[in-house]
């Protein structure tokens, strides 16, 4: 919070003094100027309208993404077959940008919707795909034979040692797919959208509205951090079973009592029981 009430005072001191070094803030709107414009807008039905057509699409193009990369990127991680078939075409497509897809969209789509969908979908699958490649591929075999030698099936391995054990990539993947579908979604408003927030901002810059171009970049820098922050709250939570160093961040006196701590704890009544018994010196 400090961190970002420092930065907004520094670009209040800048714009409002008119700082002209090279870069010209005379042009830009003070805080106090976006900080009016957006408590003028976000009560507004076009404010709430554009919100939810913009978390529409990434809920449905995020969700697609998530399905069909963790499911490719376990089949290519997994299957020759599915490395043959499926590697060439992503290594070709994946360096193309996905709003570079915006033709593709308009040509191939019957409507803008399913097309904005379309690219963000786009944008996040790759990420989503190679993560959870890479992350099968790290797995120990040694796992995959236990369960292989107790009796377990394909099925089985796949869903108690492969999925889980992939669960730390995987999540990976999608925390930077939720941040690269929040730059496509709005590029793609901005260029074939009706309604939206990088719709809405597209169209405060051609009447030259710089407050409410501002707003909906404060808009859409939210939006992203609580999705972003959702994403990664439910990863730790499916990955709970995650060894996790605790005191990485405690202060050195608290880490060198738990030492102690766990040298002096009681040894189990297990080994107490089984223990041989010492002979009584004479």
């Amino acid at each position: 919070m400090a961190s970002l009430a420092g930065a907004l005072g520094l670009w209040q001191l800048l714009t409002a003094y008119d700082v002209d070094l090279w870069l010209r803030f005379e042009q830009f709107p003070t805080v106090v100027e976006v900080a009016s414009a957006f408590a003028d807008r976000v009560g507004t039905e076009t404010y709430r309208q554009d919100l939810g057509h913009s978390l529409r699409r990434i809920a449905v193009g995020f969700l697609l993404a998530a399905v069909l990369g963790v499911a490719a990127g376990t089949a290519v991680a997994r299957s020759r077959w599915a490395a043959d078939l499926l590697g060439p075409l992503v290594e070709v497509v994946r360096p193309v940008p996905a709003i570079a897809l915006v033709p593709v969209a308009i040509l191939l789509l019957p409507t803008n919707e399913q097309g904005i969908v379309f690219i963000t979908c786009a944008a996040a699958l790759f990420p989503v795909l190679v993560s959870t490649r890479h992350a099968v591929r790290a797995l120990s075999p040694v796992w995959e034979e236990a369960v292989l030698t107790l009796g377990g099936g394909r099925a089985r391995v796949l869903f108690s040692v492969v999925l889980p054990g992939a669960l730390p990539g995987i999540f990976g993947g999608l925390s930077v797919g939720i941040g690269v579908s929040w730059i496509c979604v709005i590029s793609a408003e901005m260029i074939s959208g009706e309604y939206g927030v990088g719709y809405r901002t597209w169209q405060d810059y051609t009447v030259v509205d710089y407050p409410g171009v501002f707003v909906g970049m404060a808009t859409i820098g939210a939006l992203g951090w609580l999705t972003s922050t959702a994403v990664e709250s439910l990863g730790r939570r499916v990955t709970a079973w995650l060894p996790r160093p605790a005191d990485r961040f405690a202060p050195g006196p608290t880490r060198a009592a738990a030492a102690p701590a766990s040298a002096a704890a009681p040894r189990s009544p297990v080994l107490l029981a089984t223990a041989p018994e010492k002979e009584p010196v004479r």
